[in-house]
């Protein structure tokens, strides 16, 4: 194995959302550094847990059944397009 190839692990402090503050190893930083965090398992809905709404349900979901939420339902019968015609 190469010598001197890989970065320096050495121990930080992270700071929550919440104000809370956990050590932990590192290759980001010095010695010491101090990396508070915008967006942590406290405050993002892909960790909440059930709790409050999916991402799902206020995003991409809602956007296509939006857009084609009747395109499947039949109702037995024929339409007409725009030109008169059936379809």
């Amino acid at each position: 194995m190469k010598a001197d190839i890989h970065p320096d692990y050495h121990e930080i402090t992270v700071v929550h959302t919440d104000g809370s503050k956990h050590p932990m190893r590192s290759t980001w930083g010095k010695p010491g550094d101090v990396l508070s965090l915008d967006i942590d398992p406290l405050n993002h809905p892909a960790w909440l847990g059930g709790k409050g709404q999916k991402v799902l349900e206020r995003g991409q979901l809602s956007k296509f059944e939006k857009r084609f939420g009747g395109f499947m339902a039949s109702t037995g019968e024929e339409k007409e397009d725009a030109k008169g015609g059936k379809k």
